[in-house]
């Protein structure tokens, strides 16, 4: 089982028992009384407290226990005199599995900048903020699964490799065997994609959920949870090249089903994290908190617990596109010429609208329904009216689009018609036509980007700082 967590021995009484600590040095301080070496082992956001006495261990051990190395302490566990913490260990021996040059390693005890760290993340988990983030981005993910378990969902594995475009988006990562140098050509001079692995052209998933679909089609209700690609040239906070989605389809559910769903989803998992992740939401308040301290008061963030609880505690504002571009045109900033996109019936809602809409005219969370049909993707459901589809995206405070879903079309004709509209051909998605030919049902689903949702707990500014190694244009380096 290995030896206790560091987590664990600082919940522990003492009362002068052996432990063995083993954890990479926050710090080390000397003063004439005693040697004090702060100990770190990832469990949790809290140092543990090592002390030594003056001469109990040579200088030439002492000269490699620096900021960085990582040690393995033999004490006893003995009521803390100082402040801070209310545990710490008495030295008994010291054993040094690696050192960590000072003059090299660039993780000294001083403020690092996002910037910086995102050069060194092979590193830069042994921060504060990086631990921090990285054990809530787990909890949520455990929350996620535990969700859809205790509801009857079943965890469907959709393919990375796939043939299809599910978004009809375009902006996908080829996957080849070919030989680039010698790239083998038909009579007409195009690439011979027959003489690939697949014997076709291949590509990294955008979305499972048409395979999702396809599950839910015979299980009822599933989830996917997994890498997508989209090799969008996107160098924003909000995007990333490679990111985990999380996408339920159920069968039977309509439109409202699946608002009801989506909103009881996003709260439980949030919840989950406001229990579980205390002190490093604390943490991670503390230090938004700090970064904002030089802008004005209207400019600041909401404290981060405040704001969680805020959208685990409020219903949902639920209206449709329609009457969200109504409010827009009514608007202050639309008036005054202030938006930087313009406003009417028929765009696609820009961030700075949904962010208008959530955080200036209802200051909550919203679920914004039946959308124009252009601008919505092919397998949604039609409306009555014929203009506008079953489509539902939920808006959050800072990140606008958290969750994007729709009822999805089960009529054979209609779903023929709009895959030709849209200039899909059928014979790509054969089978996924045939769902709505033999047992077809009214179903439903949506799909929520995994490293936003963790971008909304965390509070952090930037996509690429929730997720261990990014990927975005020119960058693949960890």
């Amino acid at each position: 089982m290995g030896p206790l967590q560091i987590k664990e021995i600082l919940q522990t009484a003492p009362e002068q028992q052996a432990v063995v600590l083993k954890g990479w040095v926050r710090t080390k301080r000397e003063s004439k009384n005693a040697i004090f070496i702060a100990l770190n082992d990832g469990s949790t956001i809290h140092n543990i407290q090592a002390v030594a006495e003056p001469g109990q261990f040579s200088a030439e051990l002492l000269q490699t226990v620096t900021t960085g190395s990582c040690l393995k302490i033999t004490g006893q566990l003995v009521a803390s005199l100082g402040s801070g913490q209310t545990v710490e260990v008495k030295i008994e021996d010291i054993l040094v599995y690696g050192t960590a040059d000072p003059d090299a390693y660039p993780l000294q005890p001083k403020k690092h900048s996002l910037e910086f760290l995102r050069e060194i993340a092979h590193l830069r988990p042994r921060t504060n903020t990086f631990g921090a983030i990285l054990r809530i981005r787990h909890a949520l993910a455990f929350a996620v699964h535990q969700y859809f378990n205790d509801k009857g969902f079943f965890y469907l594995h959709t393919p990375i490799i796939t043939a299809s475009d599910a978004e009809g988006a375009g902006e996908m990562f080829r996957v080849t065997t070919l030989d680039l140098n010698k790239l083998p050509r038909t009579e007409e001079g195009a690439i011979n994609f027959k003489e690939d692995f697949f014997g076709r052209e291949a590509n990294l998933t955008v979305s499972g959920q048409l395979e999702g679909e396809l599950g839910a089609m015979a299980l009822s209700k599933i989830y996917t949870f997994g890498p997508t690609f989209r090799a969008e040239n996107s160098n924003t906070t909000r995007h990333l090249a490679e990111f985990w989605m999380i996408e339920p389809e159920m069968a039977f559910f309509e439109l409202e089903d699946n608002m009801d769903l989506a909103e009881d989803f996003v709260k439980t998992v949030i919840s989950y994290a406001l229990v579980n992740c205390k002190d490093d939401l604390n943490f991670l308040q503390n230090r938004l908190a700090e970064e904002e301290k030089s802008k004005p008061q209207n400019e600041r963030s909401l404290p981060l617990l405040e704001k969680l609880s805020f959208v685990v505690d409020n219903p949902f504002e639920r209206l449709t596109y329609t009457e969200a571009i109504d409010i827009l045109l009514k608007s202050k900033p639309h008036k005054e010429k202030k938006f930087q996109y313009p406003v009417g019936w028929g765009i696609d809602l820009s961030s700075e609208h949904e962010r208008y809409l959530v955080e200036k005219h209802f200051k909550k969370p919203v679920i914004l329904t039946n959308y124009p049909r252009e601008i919505k993707s092919f397998y949604m459901k039609l409306d009555e009216d014929g203009k506008t589809v079953r489509a539902m995206d939920v808006l959050f405070p800072g990140i606008g689009e958290i969750i994007g879903g729709s009822q999805r079309e089960d009529n054979y004709d209609k779903l023929l018609e709009r895959v030709h509209e849209v200039g899909i051909d059928p014979q790509t998605i054969w089978w996924y036509l045939e769902t709505r030919k033999f047992g077809t049902a009214p179903h439903s689903g949506f799909g929520l980007g995994f490293e936003r949702l963790v971008l909304f707990v965390t509070g952090m500014g930037n996509i690429r700082d929730v997720i261990p190694f990014p990927r975005y244009p020119k960058s693949a380096e960890f």
